[in-house]
């Protein structure tokens, strides 16, 4: 490892935190080694917590792929940072670098010791130009303390649209025409605009919270469902009568979506007027599409409708190796999100285009002990060779060591009484962390389940089949051989609509076998089960053309996107349980759907069901 040493990419955006682990070939390419994401909730609603959920996100993905004290080359998002490209007079080299710093005292709209900022000459229409990109140094620590917490440790702090530049060099080389990269993110879509050598980039503030802020402003749902309304069901209209094909909600929630989304051709083209009259450009002729924005169905022809251009998506994986033990699927589907991770994977082996680097404060001043370690060894090489000259001194070197001893000794004993104030204030501080790590884990929890009553809500979305009952379960296993086991126990009490206000309803788990007495000593008492680890659904269906099997259809979709879900099969351990083939084992339908009624006595107008759905992590019953 030590000749292919390892490159850690962070790329940390509105919606969505995805890591990769690159390596260098020994040819000299990128191998990609290992990659994953965790998603964050964008709802502005929620802003005061962004913070956090990042810090979590980063803290799983560092713990899943086993890299931490790693360095970690991060890029945040165009949104975050202030980016102008300014044309320089001619000037020799020797006097661009205080050009550029009187340039970004003008331009950039905050004090210039206030911010943290970085710039790249680029190759114009015959002019010099630079780049200049900036950030406020408060934010930008705040968002490198949350990197570091994880466990790693800053290389490099690149921006989101810079670092896709780089990916775009490295996949498709040079291109003669105009392109015109659209990375469509959560809350900013970036535009790049790429002529041979040239480029330009702007962030306009139109992104996926925008379509979901429409779906919630239009149907009056809380933004989380809204969001999963948008990825279950939820596309792009089409013109020509595209929507008359489609179901009358379907097609009402696309037009939504359509009405939304058409404020960004409008930006565009106000854009590409701009490229073309302030800085000599050709109009794009080919759309390249990328971000998470882009997965909704049909965006892809709805910009060929809107712009009248060939469009594709972004596939950056062109510029690098896929190395083993990486899941294809996964690469395949997710491979237009990936331009930020493999831009940042070739500034580890140098072959970036455009390199930026925004130091945090903290990373300048291990920078600087770095540049100062070559004249501290000098001088310690002269330390030692002035040693010889102290050998006749030892024996005054002797009596000031002794007095200093003294001295310190003394001080030592004034400062005791302080040594265990401030321990005290260390043990305080533990306490305080771990109080505030408990209320951590129950926002998370309580974030859990509205979570999963939208994602029930999205998945039983049918005029044929409704839920009227949804119990948490504790000690659920589907594939044991015990039925106690299997069926798991309630965590509500059997009076709950009967009880008096102000009680609680969860009930008392204990363990079913309490532990054996021991003569002589009072029997331990029955621990307590605190973990939820399925929900028990019911509810009823009516007829329909599909008959019962319209159950089966919608348990399908949820298999599909199952979410806060899992139909792995588990082993006492915890961990899936793997068949034969080495794949991990599913429950089947007969296993999740515990009653589904086909015929009834007659005059029924609906008959019941009975789903029981595994979750993908256990939740604590507070």
């Amino acid at each position: 490892m030590a000749d292919t040493p390892a490159t850690v990419a962070l790329n940390i955006g509105s919606q969505r935190i995805g890591m990769a682990v690159f390596e260098n070939s020994k040819s000299g390419g990128l191998v990609l080694k290992a990659y994953d994401s965790e998603s964050i909730v964008a709802d502005p609603a929620l802003e005061a917590s962004r913070v956090s959920q990042i810090r979590i996100a980063v803290a799983d993905l560092v713990q899943r792929m086993k890299v931490s004290k790693s360095k970690v080359r991060y890029a945040i998002s165009g949104q975050a940072v202030f980016t102008r490209f300014v044309k320089l007079p001619p000037l020799q080299e020797d006097n661009i670098e205080q050009l550029v710093t009187f340039e970004a005292q003008q331009h950039v709209p905050f004090p210039i010791n206030e911010v943290v900022w970085d710039y790249e000459l680029i190759e114009g229409s015959g002019e010099k130009e630079v780049v200049i990109v900036a950030i406020k140094g408060d934010a930008l620590d705040e968002i490198n303390t949350v990197v570091n917490d994880a466990g790693l440790s800053t290389s490099e702090v690149d921006v989101a649209p810079m670092a896709l530049y780089n990916a775009f060099r490295a996949a498709y080389g040079e291109p003669q025409e105009t392109v015109l990269l659209i990375d469509i993110g959560a809350r900013t879509s970036n535009l790049l605009y790429i002529e041979g050598k040239r480029f330009f980039t702007r962030s306009i503030a139109i992104g996926g919270s925008a379509i979901t802020g429409a779906i919630s402003k239009e149907y009056g749902v809380p933004f989380l469902e809204a969001e999963h309304q948008k990825i279950a069901n939820g596309l792009v209209a089409l013109g020509g009568g595209h929507t008359d094909q489609l179901d009358e909600s379907v097609a009402a929630l696309a037009m939504v979506v359509r009405n939304a989304l058409t404020r960004l051709p409008a930006e565009i083209a106000r854009t590409t007027n701009y490229y073309r009259s302030q800085h000599g450009g050709s109009a794009p002729s080919r759309i390249i599409l990328a971000g998470g924005g882009a997965n909704l169905p049909y965006t892809l022809e709805f910009f060929q409708e809107k712009l009248n251009l060939p469009v594709e998506f972004f596939n950056p994986l062109g510029a690098l190796t896929v190395g083993k033990g990486v899941d294809t699927a996964v690469l395949q589907r997710e491979g237009h999100l990936m331009g930020e991770l493999v831009g940042l994977g070739l500034r580890g082996i140098g072959k970036s285009t455009i390199n930026i680097d925004l130091v945090p404060a903290v990373v300048e001043q291990s920078r600087a002990a770095d540049r100062r370690k070559p004249f501290l060894i000098g001088a310690a090489a002269v330390l030692l060779a002035g040693v010889g000259a102290w050998a006749g001194l030892q024996f005054l070197a002797a009596s000031n060591a002794e007095k200093q001893k003294r001295e310190r000794s003394e001080a030592s004993e004034v400062l005791a009484p302080i040594e265990s104030e401030i321990r005290g204030l260390l043990k305080k501080e533990d306490d305080i962390r771990a109080i505030a790590s408990r209320y951590t884990n129950a926002e998370a929890d309580h974030a859990f389940w509205y979570d999963l009553l939208s994602q029930v809500r999205g998945g039983f979305a049918s005029d044929a089949v409704w839920i009227t009952e949804l119990e948490p379960l504790n000690g659920y296993n589907a594939a044991s051989a015990d039925p106690k086991l299997g069926t798991g126990r309630s965590v509500v009490k059997p009076d709950f609509g009967t009880g008096n206000y102000g009680n609680s309803s969860l009930a008392v788990l204990q363990d079913e076998v309490p532990t054996a007495p021991v003569r002589g000593k009072a029997p331990a008492p029955a621990s307590s089960s605190s973990t939820i680890n399925a929900v028990r659904l019911k509810g009823f269906w009516r007829e329909n053309p599909k008959s019962q099997n319209v159950v089966s259809e919608l348990l399908k979709s949820i298999r599909e996107n199952p979410g806060l879900f899992t139909f792995e099969v588990k082993g006492a351990d915890g961990k899936p349980v793997k068949g034969a083939d080495g794949k991990p084992v599913v429950l089947k339908d007969e296993q999740v759907i515990k009653n589904l009624a086909v015929t009834g006595e007659g005059g029924e107008l609906a008959l019941p069901f009975e789903i029981v759905l595994p979750l993908s992590r256990e939740v604590a019953v507070k």
